[in-house]
């Protein structure tokens, strides 16, 4: 009897160690499925979903996700969301540590910062839209700076070539080198959903559902509360 090929699956960097520390447990009861994770920057594992790559399933940003959805890159009907992620902010292990515990707080941490680093994913999108609002746009945007795809803000805050760093809660909290403020507070949280969906290029779609249905079980609860998430 032949066995199965790996199911594929790839994933943004947000997820990596979640889905990680998921596939691990899920090997344990079903040791006759076999994963194999690809974690790259998100826009990445997006663009490369929508050229037809092959693989058997997609974990991304909810937003990501349903666009891939709308342009027939992911089954419909496939979509299950996996964890809510919130933000939280870092500065480097020893620098002063400003006051995050206000939304008023938190801006003028960003004003008086040398330079503040944001993801350019779904997270980043909605920061700078809170600088919109709050009517610091041209004031920071000489200072604003994004990683490389696949970089995560943390490592340039460790390295000194950030000061204030926001980032998924999830990407900061295993990072060292850094020093973790805390969440954003629940006035400004940005609440992203990561999904799962059965690619349209799928090899095996059923086992690749069934993988997906596992991962968003209750059971699961605790590893992603263990990873700074809380189940969709």
């Amino acid at each position: 009897m032949n066995t199965p090929s790996p199911l594929h699956l790839i994933s943004s960097k947000a997820t990596q160690q979640l889905l990680a520390e998921l596939l691990a447990a899920d090997a344990l009861a079903h040791p006759e499925v076999a994963v194999r994770l690809e974690s790259v920057g998100g826009v990445d594992a997006a663009q490369r979903v929508a050229a037809g790559e092959a693989f058997d399933a997609v974990v991304l940003g909810a937003d990501a996700l349903q666009r891939l959805l709308a342009g027939g890159h992911v089954r419909a009907d496939s979509r299950v969301d996996l964890v809510h992620s919130g933000v939280a902010v870092a500065v480097r292990a020893g620098a002063p540590r400003p006051d995050i515990g206000s939304e008023a707080a938190v801006k003028a941490a960003v004003l008086a910062a040398r330079s503040v680093g944001y993801s350019t994913g779904p997270s980043g999108v909605a920061l700078a839209a809170l600088f919109e609002r709050w009517g610091i746009t041209d004031a920071v945007r000489a200072k604003l700076v994004t990683p490389p795809p696949g970089t995560p803000v943390g490592a340039l805050i460790a390295r000194g070539e950030v000061e204030l760093g926001f980032q998924q809660l999830s990407e900061l909290m295993h990072l060292p080198g850094i020093s973790l403020l805390g969440p954003l507070p629940d006035a400004i949280q940005i609440d992203t959903i990561f999904a799962g969906g059965v690619a349209a290029s799928a090899r095996q779609p059923e086992a690749a559902r069934a993988l997906l249905a596992r991962l968003a079980a209750p059971a699961t609860a605790a590893i992603k509360q263990a990873n700074g998430m809380t189940p969709a």
